[in-house]
């Protein structure tokens, strides 16, 4: 499905064509596959800065669509949630390589995987590129065990 949204059959997909300074808030939107991988708790090291992934969700993570339960209120909730967009991207090195967001502000393209390609909204789950079934919330995990939790699959 490579073209998904371009609207007129014969061109590049909107992903391709338009920056992502000046896509709509649908295409913006749409950029997202339901990985999860950027709601999970992230370890900072404060000496050398490396980021670790837990595989401890934010509380309000629907774990089994992968997507949030309350995103246009989310910052009500859970302030400390970052909203991405296109001026912050490249700012924010906790975001996972698989990110759409990520890899476009890097130049690189979608993956095969990726809903808008495959045009199958399942193909992130079943390419094992989401967090369904690998994560626990963080309202069942203590603080002070977050380092146990350290995993390495969401790069």
């Amino acid at each position: 499905m490579d073209g998904a949204g371009s609207g007129d059959g014969g061109s590049e997909p909107f992903w391709r064509r338009v920056p992502l300074q000046e896509m709509s808030r649908a295409e913006w939107e749409s950029l997202c596959d339901g990985c999860g991988k950027c709601c999970l708790v992230k370890l900072e090291d404060v000496d050398t800065g490396v980021i670790e992934f837990t595989d401890v969700a934010c509380r309000l993570l629907d774990h089994k669509t992968c997507r949030c339960r309350k995103y246009e209120t989310r910052k009500r909730y859970v302030p400390e949630c970052v909203i991405l967009t296109p001026e912050t991207i490249s700012e924010l090195r906790f975001m996972p390589s698989t990110c759409a967001y990520r890899l476009l502000s890097e130049g690189a393209d979608l993956p095969a995987w990726h809903p808008l390609v495959s045009g199958d909204p399942e193909s992130v789950h079943k390419a094992r590129q989401s967090v369904r079934r690998r994560i626990v919330s963080e309202q069942k995990v203590p603080e002070w065990d977050l380092e146990n939790h350290i995993v390495d699959w969401p790069r």
